[in-house]
């Protein structure tokens, strides 16, 4: 990801089924279909809406600029998922989740979790 941004690339698509591993551990992305080059701030950058709808940031459901900042919230959405089997915020209802997006707490309940205080 820090490569990407080096050379103002964001990806925009960070999503399970877009990290692969290899053999060694080394971890590697596919599908740069929806990556934007020359993205340097987020309020001046990409204004497309595009995307897998449990993995899109706020700044995306709202169409507003949206530049790394976005690719760095998706590698959270992957975090969380892999703690907790879903992308947070999840709904069936497309609708429901993107006012979830936009609207619900962030919250992990850590009864679930061996996480210390």
């Amino acid at each position: 990801m820090e490569a990407l941004h080096a050379e103002n690339i964001i990806y925009r698509d960070l999503k399970p089924d877009n990290v692969l591993m290899d053999r060694e551990g080394h971890v590697l992305l596919t599908d740069f279909g929806l990556s934007r080059e020359n993205v340097k701030r987020g309020e001046n950058g990409a204004k497309s809406f595009c995307g897998s709808y449990a993995y899109l940031a706020p700044e995306m459901v709202k169409k507003k600029g949206h530049g790394k900042t976005v690719d760095w919230y998706l590698l959270g959405v992957i975090f969380y998922e892999m703690l907790t089997g879903l992308p947070p915020y999840y709904s069936n209802s497309k609708d429901q989740l993107f006012q979830n997006i936009l609207q619900k707490e962030f919250f992990i309940d850590k009864r679930k979790f061996s996480i210390s205080e």
